[in-house]
């Protein structure tokens, strides 16, 4: 598989390394604002490729990615100390206006996959500006968040987080939602099996465990100024279930008709992700606290977007 990733930053750079490093993609094509960085972390990720795959990486441009099945959007402001996804999102509109149209117009056939913040903003704004099928428009979304949040169940309860199955859904930001009430282990329902291996969840364990999922990138970004390994697993997941056809359920962004009542909006829900990008969406059954969390979060998305929207008509 062909990979572009428009942005070569910590992030666009740390997922062409995981992409080369485990042979999802064959090709990888760097395009960034500066190209001299975008030459830089091609040339270095090219010296670790012979350790790995026989897999080409280089710096291009946007007639680069010609022939690319996924292109990868990383491009845009970073996020500060102290500073939420959704304050991102003026700046990021912008930059989204620029690279959108060109990255659509050189890779017409290609899934855009967007992880830009606030991404689930970005995300509909991208399926907006590329005119592409909303299959082929999808965020990293909650992806990571998912993964977070199975590491720290499988830590608390002493099993592998592979064997866990649990899903962040919603906003990846602020709001989203730790899907409880269905998380299991061995088909057994969580709260049960934490019963039953002896660690029974109480009020602090659980909120411990949803502020170390909600607020871990705040955490690592005051500690090392930048989140970018985790997201770069999440990102080179995504596109391995795209370039096998695997049919995986990962918790993307996609439009959604209508999510709790609010309609016209970017959301992670699991998905069944292929070739074509999003096949299917599953709504998973929630608790009446987890319906009401999710319609929170959709109302918030739904009104960042309208703005996004309406900045974005202005320029």
């Amino acid at each position: 598989m062909k990979v572009g990733i428009i942005g070569a930053g910590q992030v666009g750079s740390a997922a062409a390394f995981a992409l080369i490093m485990r042979g999802v993609a064959r090709k990888i094509v760097l395009i960034d604002a500066n190209p001299e960085r975008a030459w830089a972390e091609a040339m270095d990720i090219a010296h670790a490729a012979p350790f790995a795959y026989a897999n080409k990486v280089k710096a291009g441009d946007y007639a680069d990615l010609c022939g690319c099945e996924v292109v990868i959007i990383t491009a845009g402001a970073n996020q500060k100390p102290g500073e939420d996804r959704l304050s991102l999102l003026g700046r990021n509109a912008k930059i989204f206006a620029d690279i959108i149209p060109k990255a659509a117009a050189a890779a017409p056939t290609a899934t855009l996959l967007i992880t830009s913040n606030p991404v689930d903003i970005m995300t509909e704004l991208a399926l907006r500006l590329s005119g592409f099928p909303p299959c082929r428009v999808i965020g990293s979304g909650t992806v990571l968040d998912t993964a977070r949040f199975r590491t720290l169940l499988g830590f608390y309860l002493g099993i592998s987080p592979k064997s866990v199955h649990a899903n962040v859904l919603g906003e990846h930001g602020d709001s989203e939602v730790l899907a409880w009430s269905n998380a299991d282990g061995g088909t057994v329902q969580i709260d049960r099996l934490a019963q039953m291996v002896g660690r029974p969840f109480d009020a602090e364990a659980k909120a411990d465990i949803d502020d170390c999922v909600r607020n871990a990138a705040y955490k690592i970004i005051n500690g090392k100024g930048a989140t970018f390994y985790g997201i770069a697993g999440a990102l080179c997941r995504i596109c391995q279930a795209v370039t096998t056809n695997e049919y995986a359920i990962l918790t993307v962004s996609s439009h959604h008709a209508e999510i709790e009542g609010i309609k016209d909006l970017c959301l992670s829900m699991p998905s069944v992700v292929g070739k074509r990008g999003v096949h299917n969406v599953i709504f998973p059954e929630l608790s009446a606290d987890e319906h009401s969390a999710l319609a929170a979060g959709a109302r918030l998305v739904k009104q960042y977007t309208e703005q996004a929207l309406s900045e974005l008509s202005k320029l």
